[in-house]
């Protein structure tokens, strides 16, 4: 069994235009400073990383590895979120998603793609150079505005979805099998590969690809009422990164999954600091413990109520108490009575 690396923090969610979240070298102070072993890039973020000079430079990646390790800190993965979205947009949210993309792009879906496409080459060979072997992303989605069945969908619909979804991914995940980098997808409301099923339809289109995985974070399974237990053991063998973050689903007679058009913080389900919602983090723990998960836990912070200074604060520890220190032997060896053939005959009564 392996230890599992941690705590770390994402910080998508924390970068800014203020000290200290606006350079890598002042937001990683803060992170260790809260006692986080790791951090996890939002690589869309020009403040605190240069992308295409990482993909070029092992010279910028060294120098990155090195001021990190001076710290006390590691990257974890890398994230294209923003960028692997527009691989695959519906029309319904182009004006919505142009925002993720540089405005030369803007209005032109065809360039947008084109430009996610070469993001997300450049994020495979910059997660090369820094050392990595996963990548956090989302898929994009072309079939989430008809994922109720109202009106009734044409036949092929989704399958040709997932099909043309598949096409888009599949060289991509070659570029990154290149680069000997895992491309770990959220599973995630709004994305095509929101739950298993959907995640297995694209397995499938890409021949079973070994780069096409999964990053694991039970907060929107809690939100869809999915077993994120059950999810772990079937789905241990393509899980490569994992996000902690909690939440709570608490249906009312006025509003359930689909929340009503809410705002968050009046939605029955949304999203919590850690410990503050109903996720069971020592049974997932447990579970990545015993599946040899040797990835690192990394802390998402998202809640409609706490600040996120105190999320972040509360974070490091919180994650520290749950990682399991592995096992070198078994706690009844001391009873062990080594290994007699004639004895175990005997005691089976074929002696």
């Amino acid at each position: 069994m392996k230890t599992i690396k941690g705590p770390a923090i994402f910080l998508a969610q924390f970068a800014g235009s203020e000290a200290p979240f606006n350079s890598l070298e002042t937001i990683a102070d803060w992170a260790a400073g809260h006692g986080y072993k790791g951090i996890q890039i939002p690589s869309w973020e020009a403040g605190l990383f240069d992308l295409a000079k990482a993909a070029e430079s092992q010279t910028y990646c060294d120098e990155i590895t090195g001021m990190l390790a001076g710290k006390g800190l590691s990257v974890t993965e890398l994230s294209t979120h923003l960028q692997g979205q527009l691989v695959a947009v519906h029309p319904a949210y182009d004006a919505q998603f142009d925002g993720f993309a540089p405005t030369q792009v803007h209005g032109n879906p065809a360039a947008r793609q084109s430009w996610a496409v070469e993001q997300m080459t450049l994020a495979a060979k910059a997660s090369r150079r820094l050392g990595l072997n996963a990548h956090a992303s989302f898929p994009g989605a072309l079939a989430w505005p008809y994922f109720y069945p109202w009106p009734a969908r044409p036949a092929g619909l989704v399958e040709d979805a997932f099909d043309e979804l598949a096409r888009r991914w599949k060289p991509i995940l070659d570029v990154f099998d290149e680069n000997g980098v895992d491309v770990a997808y959220e599973i995630h409301p709004g994305e095509d590969l929101h739950d298993g099923v959907t995640f297995e339809m694209f397995l499938e289109r890409v021949g079973g690809h070994p780069r096409a995985n999964i990053l694991y974070d039970p907060s929107h399974f809690v939100l869809q009422q999915l077993d994120y237990l059950a999810f772990i053991d079937i789905y241990k063998d393509r899980i490569k990164c994992f996000h902690v973050k909690d939440a709570e689903f608490r249906p009312s007679g006025r509003s359930g999954v689909y929340g009503g058009y809410q705002s968050w913080v009046d939605r029955p389900g949304r999203f919590r600091s850690l410990g503050d919602g109903q996720v069971d983090f020592s049974a997932i723990f447990s579970k990545m413990a015993a599946n040899d998960f040797a990835g690192w836990a990394v802390l998402e912070w998202e809640c409609a109520l706490k600040h996120p200074e105190v999320g972040a604060a509360e974070g490091a520890p919180f994650i520290a108490k749950h990682i399991i220190q592995v096992t070198e032997r078994a706690f009844d060896d001391f009873a062990a009575g080594g290994a007699d053939r004639a004895l175990n005959k005997r005691l089976m009564g074929i002696a």
